[in-house]
């Protein structure tokens, strides 16, 4: 069951929430970055997008990781799923299916820019965040080290505006979350994956997209068409692009005016690491207000590293 536009009657959720100060993960506090209405400056070096479906990145944060790449960013996607159930046919083939979207899907990453993206092949329609996906994901973000990940929000079940949020899409975002932290910056979780040579790697943002409380809105004026050239690949889901393409234009415009941009991408920011220096721009005092509540760093290793990774 991929996402589609008929799962989009909410993602263009443009309500600002209240954020929660006391934010807890795994029992030390995470700092959920108060709203701020200006453009985001922060761009991470390297960043990876964890999807449930082919198109999901599209339909999501594709924008952002345009205009992150445009501005020098090295980007990854994931997807957990092929996307094999997403069809309105019950005597179509679900394994022609799933190759015909991995193939709309590496299409559209070459038209955003990533360096590269891949499928992990969990059951469409029935992914679950256990402890096999997490080891997967795992694995991407410790080849890949990026300095920040892009899942959809697993907290939303119901969209604030309308709809309900896909199984597979809270099921991504909660095992992207729980492979981030504490996972993938534990060498004793999957120790077999650093006696492998993939050392622990620490991630220091997370941002959740298709947010009912957004608390960062990224300018994505110049990348809008992009997005919709991305979507234009996935022709298997998009029955009507003309109507699609006026939507993504209306959405990104309504965002935008919140931050005085002509388009906008808005997400759910949550700050790992707080660091003076993390980043090619910086982080600012708009990005990091009253930032006294981070989770505690660990021993483990984290540096960047060059290899782009992916089996994809």
């Amino acid at each position: 069951m991929g996402g589609d536009e008929r799962s989009l009657g909410a993602h263009h959720s443009l309500g600002i929430g209240e954020c929660n100060p006391d934010s807890r993960v795994n029992g030390n506090v995470a700092m959920n970055v108060p709203t701020n209405e200006t453009a985001h400056a922060w761009r991470p070096p390297r960043f990876m997008v964890i999807a449930a479906h082919p198109d999901d990145a599209d339909f999501g944060p594709a924008a952002t990781a345009a205009a992150w790449i445009d501005a020098g960013s090295v980007g990854w996607l994931v997807c957990c799923t092929s996307g094999d159930a997403g069809g309105e046919d019950p005597d179509l083939d679900p394994g022609e299916l799933g190759l015909l979207r991995e193939a709309e899907q590496a299409a559209a990453v070459s038209v955003v820019g990533y360096a590269g993206v891949t499928f992990l092949h969990q059951p469409d329609g029935a992914l679950d965040n256990d402890l096999a996906l997490r080891e997967l994901l795992v694995r991407e973000i410790r080849t890949f080290r990026p300095d920040a990940i892009l899942a959809t929000d697993p907290e939303v079940v119901f969209y604030r505006d309308g709809g309900v949020n896909h199984s597979d899409h809270r099921a991504a975002g909660m095992a992207a979350v729980d492979a981030v932290y504490p996972a993938a910056r534990n060498p004793m979780a999957f120790p077999w994956l650093a006696k492998s040579g993939l050392a622990a790697h620490i991630v220091r943002r997370l941002y959740l997209f298709w947010p009912n409380d957004p608390n960062v809105w990224v300018d994505v004026s110049g990348t809008v068409e992009r997005k919709i050239d991305a979507l234009r690949a996935h022709a298997s889901q998009i029955h009507e692009p003309e109507k699609l393409e006026t939507r993504i234009r209306e959405w990104a415009g309504q965002t935008g005016a919140k931050i005085g941009a002509a388009g906008a991408e808005a997400f759910r920011l949550v700050i790992i690491e707080d660091d003076e220096d993390e980043g090619p721009t910086g982080t600012t005092a708009t990005d990091v207000v009253e930032a006294t509540d981070v989770v505690e760093a660990s021993d483990s290793p984290g540096t960047p590293g060059a290899a782009v990774g992916g089996d994809g």
